[in-house]
């Protein structure tokens, strides 16, 4: 179970400290970043794999994860202010990472954390993990959820490590070609972590 309270920048309601990199900043993305994100979760998603990028599915799924259309809908549309999509940028203005997060009453839905694949390895999943962890609590969330495709046994461990436990729910993938196209049946599997306040 992960506690509240860490982690937030005095008198700056928008900045996150998790950083190796002490200049980097974990903050609200724009629409004016939807290139670069949507360039950086293709990257990490579809990328070739290597020991360093170690998160592509692309043997699983072909073609892009995401479009740049999708990730400004992601920023634009309104969600009561329910919505998030958190940006990792480093001190030169380069953003490395990110991830997606929406308040469901208790809940927080998680989803669409990438890391540029070098920066993968470095601790800009972790930090990005603690910055919407602070999210949920700062929303009365109890739990954050996520949702990771069975075949990726090491993305699920990774997750495992970080506290989260599969609830034992799962779904077939999505049967659309917006996030790629399946080259197997997958099954998304759902992952969970308490909060408290």
């Amino acid at each position: 179970m992960a506690a509240c309270g860490f982690g937030r920048l005095p008198g700056s309601p928008g900045s996150y400290f998790y950083t190796v990199d002490t200049s980097a900043t974990i903050s609200l993305a724009t629409p004016a970043d939807a290139p670069a994100l949507a360039a950086l979760i293709n990257q990490a998603y579809r990328g070739p794999a290597t020991p360093q990028a170690w998160t592509t599915e692309a043997h699983l799924l072909e073609g892009p994860r995401i479009s740049e259309g999708h990730v400004l809908k992601m920023l634009t549309q309104p969600h009561d202010n329910k919505a998030a999509l958190l940006k990792y940028e480093a001190g030169n203005g380069a953003i490395q990472g990110c991830v997606y997060l929406e308040v469901k009453e208790d809940s927080l839905y998680l989803s669409t954390l990438a890391v540029a694949p070098k920066m993968q390895g470095q601790g800009v999943g972790r930090q990005l993990l603690a910055a919407a962890e602070n999210h949920a609590c700062q929303h009365g969330c109890t739990r954050v959820l996520m949702s990771v495709l069975s075949a990726r046994p090491e993305l699920l461990a990774w997750y495992e490590r970080h506290g989260y436990q599969r609830t034992g729910k799962s779904e077939a993938f999505p049967d659309t070609i917006e996030f790629g196209r399946p080259q197997q049946p997958l099954v998304l599997l759902e992952l969970e972590l308490g909060v408290k306040s």
